[in-house]
């Protein structure tokens, strides 16, 4: 496989991580049933857009993750965090909806919970190869 296709195949995830929160936000708000749990809509924003950071990751080079860590978790939670504001606008449309800066401070937290737990994952297992 050459190198190119290998880097739109580790795209693939990503999309459909894109496509899945663009089509739960397009949903009318009398479409929605959460469970009667006080903090689940966060708790559920700070799931989605953790795997959205783990798919983020995995979309990076392998050689991009050894030589620059930081910059791979920094460039991951500012594309979440982007990615969170824009999906608010766009829920701002759809009736029965609106934008909540708190959705974006859970986006933004799972984001950098899955990027911290990653780059630290991987400090500990290079610490082993030596």
């Amino acid at each position: 496989m050459n190198h190119r296709m290998s880097g739109f195949l580790r795209m693939v995830p990503l999309a459909a991580a894109m496509g899945t929160i663009f089509l739960l936000s397009h949903q009318p708000g009398n479409r929605l049933s959460l469970p009667p749990f006080p903090g689940i809509d966060k708790i559920g924003h700070m799931m989605i857009y953790g795997t959205l950071a783990g798919t983020a990751i995995l979309a990076f080079s392998a050689r991009l993750k050894d030589t620059r860590p930081q910059r791979v978790m920094f460039l991951t939670v500012a594309f979440c965090l982007l990615y969170g504001i824009s999906d608010e606008f766009h829920q701002s449309f759809i009736p029965g909806r609106s934008a909540s800066v708190l959705d974006v401070v859970a986006d933004c937290g799972g984001a950098a919970m899955v990027s911290f737990f990653w780059a630290r994952r991987r400090r500990r297992f290079s610490l082993l190869r030596c």
